[in-house]
């Protein structure tokens, strides 16, 4: 009976020493398969500078363009307030309608990207963002006009130095890409619309700085040197 009863205990032991082993391993195996690990990237990472090639390049070879550069601070390297001021300006004489065009105005623009990407630690990024942006310009406009074969008046009108201002919101869509170190190279598309805007008192504007040509410039794009600091 002794004997019997020692050795029932013996085994009672053995199966809480077994059970509890089991889920000892089981608990271990769980933290190591589900173990999240500790993300130690600070919420500030610092901020970056960018200039923009595109726009110079257009004003260069064409009738308009803009110089650009961004500010844009780095949170986690997940969201980036950003803000964006250029200097457009434009000189154009059209050969269809015979005017004349010319200003030049800062502009600025203000919103947040997002990185898109799964893995956002590697120094190349992939964003979605907002802009809201502004510009207050000053407008000359001419066209020399021509005599009434019949009344003998003369069409000609000119204005100088009028007052024309425009807001309008942005969706922007692009990539960084590490190039080494602290420099990327970037690139980005933008869909433009405008939200307000006060024309000449002779129409619609043919450029407006940060904007581009009026009416066709829905869709914009900016190629970037980017700095991280």
């Amino acid at each position: 009976m002794t004997l019997q009863r020692n050795t029932s205990i013996y085994i009672s032991r053995l199966a809480i020493s077994l059970i509890m082993l089991t889920a000892y391993v089981a608990m271990h195996a769980q933290n190591k398969i589900f173990a999240v690990q500790k993300d130690t990237v600070p919420f500030f990472k610092g901020f970056s500078i960018s200039i923009d090639l595109a726009g110079p390049v257009m004003r260069t070879l064409g009738d308009y363009g803009e110089y650009e550069a961004s500010l844009r601070i780095n949170l986690h390297n997940q969201y980036f307030p950003i803000f964006e001021i250029g200097y457009g300006s434009a000189k154009h004489d059209d050969e269809v309608t015979s005017l004349y065009y010319k200003t030049q105005a800062p502009y600025f623009r203000i919103g947040c990207d997002l990185n898109l990407l799964k893995n956002k630690h590697t120094g190349n990024r992939m964003f979605g963002g907002l802009r809201y942006a502004f510009t207050s310009y000053k407008v000359d406009i001419a066209h020399p006009g021509m005599q009434d074969p019949v009344w003998g008046w003369d069409t000609s009108f000119s204005i100088t130095g009028e007052t024309c201002s425009q807001h309008w919101i942005e969706a922007v869509f692009g990539i960084d890409a590490k190039i080494w170190g602290p420099l990327h190279l970037g690139w980005n598309v933008r869909y433009k619309r405008r939200i307000a805007h006060k024309d000449s008192s002779v129409g619609n504007t043919w450029y407006i700085p940060g904007y581009g040509k009026y009416g066709d410039t829905r869709i914009g794009a900016n190629f970037n040197v980017i700095i991280d600091i």
